[in-house]
């Protein structure tokens, strides 16, 4: 079977489940352009700003993508393409887009506020402190990683640093010029034109300047970057950032697709699918955790319900946006897995081990590029630079999510202190930074990170649980929520559980206890759900 085969059956169900399921999700969720969006009732230019579907989409898009979509799916293909292709598609349509689409439509019934108040407003007070802790607790871990991975790649290639850096400005210039231009459609088609094409350039000019710092002053710089991200109005750096930068992603993606029509390579891979390999585990639940980005990714509902919601001009922007932006990136997952699929079983497993996910996705997909006239050793170098470029998306997104969350946190206690960091975006997210530092001084991200997989499938479960409850308290069939839920439970408890006891076999106690915590924690938060159904919990639910 030919690659492009592959692409033209996944492209055609995405589409047909965006055109028939995402009409149906978004009408079960009750969306519609009569309800005023958030970003016009609470607008402050800081966080809560009106912006253009396809502005939002491009921040949206750049959030979640990051290298998840590419890394999880390679490493996923040592089961077997097959089910990695199953599991993107059937995840994506029905799992991913339902929890995107579901996090962003309760946010905007809730006043654009993130899941952790929606789930005080659905399951009560308790719910929302443990959830946030746990959010809370997650975000600086991925800050404090991708500011160690954004560093060293830096440090490593000094010409990733200099695009990076003239994508800053020019998203600046952009977000400036963005804001005169006002609803002038066709001045903004001219100005997105020019930015994207400076963009590119930039690509090639940071190659040329390369921009050499120390590892540490690296770190000191961006968590400053990230600071600045975060307080800054988001429609001056890190909106237009993302937009731009999501064109770089979509730029990689048509030229893989066109390369992949001119060389129509062969999928040379056996269908054989391994039920469990000696690194990885078994395939239930591994698969399930290791391609989440591409299929769900509780991640998302961070970024749904927490910077997207607030930028929504209109609810009708939500089904592109959540629904859409879901399912572009389960395309940019299939990519992924025909990035390898070009090679023998046993090709891949020797360079997966010897190269690592990254270098062989950048070098599968850039000889695929290749074929269309581009040098593949720049094709190569383009392809790691966009990965490398959606690694600071996450680290400036994630420090605006941390902030909300530690500010929602404290909006609910009454002492002074807790008023001010409720109130002041500078304090709370300094201490977000405090934190961050001090995971890094402390060198425990290391230690924490291998339970990042089972933690990230844990928030989608409890976002999911959340929509469900929300949903069934509006007397409304839930179903299309719930057997998501009820099997993303059983992944995330499964995974806990193995992950709890290979590390307690291990001695690797502290991790053995997280994994231990976590499983308390999903199954308080569950029962403290079917007490809110049950009205065992009186707290009344916010207006909806």
């Amino acid at each position: 079977m030919n690659l492009a085969i592959l692409l033209i059956i996944s492209a055609i169900i995405l589409i047909l489940a965006y055109r028939f399921y995402g009409t149906f999700v978004y009408k079960k969720f009750g969306l519609s352009d009569k309800n005023v969006a958030p970003s016009h009732t609470h607008r402050d230019g800081v966080d809560y700003e009106p912006s253009k579907p396809i502005v939002v989409l491009g921040h949206h898009f750049a959030s979640i993508a990051g290298a998840g979509p590419i890394v999880g799916p390679i490493i996923a293909v040592t089961f077997g393409w097959i089910p990695a292709v199953i599991w993107i598609l059937v995840g994506g349509i029905f799992f991913g887009a339902v929890h995107d689409l579901g996090s962003m439509a309760a946010s905007l019934r809730a006043d654009g506020k993130s899941i952790g108040v929606i789930i005080r407003n659905q399951i009560g007070l308790k719910g929302k402190q443990l959830f946030i802790l746990f959010s809370f607790s997650t975000l600086i871990l991925v800050i404090g990683v991708f500011a160690d991975i954004i560093a060293k790649t830096f440090v490593a290639n000094p010409g990733v640093a200099s695009a990076s850096i003239l994508f800053i400005f020019l998203a600046i210039g952009f977000g400036i010029v963005n804001r005169m231009v006002g609803d002038k459609k066709v001045a903004f088609i001219i100005i997105s034109i020019i930015g994207v094409v400076l963009m590119y350039f930039f690509v090639y000019l940071g190659m040329q300047l390369p921009f050499v710092l120390d590892y540490k002053i690296w770190i000191l710089a961006l968590l400053a970057y990230a600071f600045i991200a975060s307080v800054t109005p988001v429609s001056l750096l890190l909106q237009p950032r993302d937009y731009l930068n999501s064109f770089l992603l979509y730029g990689m993606m048509i030229a893989a697709i066109l390369g992949v029509f001119i060389a129509n390579p062969e999928i040379k891979m056996s269908n054989e699918i391994t039920v469990s390999t000696e690194n990885l585990g078994y395939i239930f639940p591994v698969l399930f955790v290791t391609i989440a980005c591409g299929a769900i990714s509780g991640f998302h509902s961070l970024v749904a319900s927490g910077t997207t919601s607030k930028q929504l001009d209109k609810e009708s922007d939500a089904k592109v946006v959540g629904f859409g932006g879901m399912l572009i990136e389960s395309f940019l997952a299939i990519i992924s897995v025909g990035a390898v699929v070009v090679l023998t079983k046993g090709e891949y497993m020797e360079r997966l081990a010897g190269e690592g996910p990254v270098a062989l996705f950048s070098t599968g997909l850039g000889g695929m590029i290749s074929t269309l006239g581009i040098p593949e050793e720049f094709a190569v170098a383009f392809v790691a630079l966009t990965v490398s470029a959606f690694a600071l998306t996450t680290l400036d997104t994630c420090t605006r999510l941390a902030r909300f969350t530690l500010q929602e946190y404290f909006e609910d206690l009454p002492q002074p202190a807790a008023k001010k960091i409720a109130q002041n975006r500078y304090i709370s997210t300094s201490l977000v930074v405090i934190f961050s530092i001090l995971l890094l001084l402390s060198g425990g991200f290391t230690t924490l990170w291998p339970i990042f997989g089972s933690a990230n499938q844990l928030l989608a479960a409890l976002a999911l649980l959340t929509i469900a409850v929300w949903m069934i308290r509006k007397k409304q069939n839930a179903l299309f929520v719930t057997i998501p839920m009820f099997f993303m439970f059983t992944v995330t408890l499964a995974s806990l559980g193995l992950f709890a006891w290979k590390n307690f076999q291990d001695q690797v106690y502290v991790l053995s206890l997280i994994a231990a915590l976590l499983f308390i924690l999903a199954i308080s938060l569950m029962v403290l759900a079917t007490k809110s159904i049950k009205n065992e919990i009186k707290e009344p639910a916010k207006a909806l």
